[in-house]
């Protein structure tokens, strides 16, 4: 069993991750911003870490991190503009990246995007500046020299799980499930053999397992 800390984990993603982590039987320290938060983590499992990623610096954040031995990165700013994003999505997952090597864990499994997100949408400053920050923040975990699996999700959607994903180095853009997305990321957790490696990911007709079985011989 492992000791996850997760950064975002009141999240939409980070919050299913979470709980299904927890029903796993892994325990799980749950970075959340707001008190109000704690109680709906702790019902899912999670041990509530109260803490603002855009506040605390690498030697705080290693602090809270302390023995576990997986970091997951599911924050995100979620559309809230420039500053809020490269507060987060930049400067967070460097805070978090700096944060996983003092404490000493090996592995950090990060939340990216797909390369080609909304592209066909409404390109204004803001998501470019979106997308820049989220190719950086990926470049950064890897030169890093952490263990690391970035996964890179199509479009969100709160569809129902099916627990059959499409998923490679490179894939065909499209849409998946938050569930998916979660299952995914618990997934990935718990194979260790998976290292090293950035994920892109849709909703497909192949078993999660199958999948990361494939991709663990890459």
């Amino acid at each position: 069993m492992a000791k996850v800390f997760i950064i975002g984990a009141a999240g939409k993603v980070g919050s299913r991750l979470a709980k299904l982590l927890a029903a796993g039987g892994h325990t799980i320290l749950a970075l959340h911003r707001k008190p109000e938060q704690a109680d709906t983590l702790a019902t899912a499992g999670a041990t509530p870490v109260l803490g603002d990623l855009t506040a605390l610096d690498a030697d705080a954040l290693a602090a809270l991190i302390g023995v576990a031995d997986t970091v997951v990165f599911a924050a995100g700013a979620g559309g809230a503009g420039i500053d809020v994003t490269n507060a987060i999505d930049g400067r967070g997952l460097e805070t978090a990246v700096a944060a996983a090597r003092q404490a000493g864990v090996a592995r950090l499994v990060l939340v990216s995007a797909f390369p080609d997100a909304l592209r066909d949408g409404d390109r204004n400053e803001g998501f470019e500046n979106y997308s820049r920050v989220k190719k950086l923040a990926d470049a950064h975990l890897v030169a890093s020299g952490l263990d690391y699996v970035i996964l890179r999700p199509g479009t969100l959607s709160d569809d129902a799980g099916t627990g059959r994903i499409r998923a490679d180095l490179a894939i065909p853009y499209g849409t998946v499930s938050r569930d998916d997305v979660a299952a995914t990321l618990a997934a990935i957790v718990e194979r260790p053999d998976l290292g090293r490696i950035i994920i892109e990911l849709t909703k497909g007709d192949q078993p999660i397992g199958t999948t990361l079985d494939r991709l663990a011989g890459c």
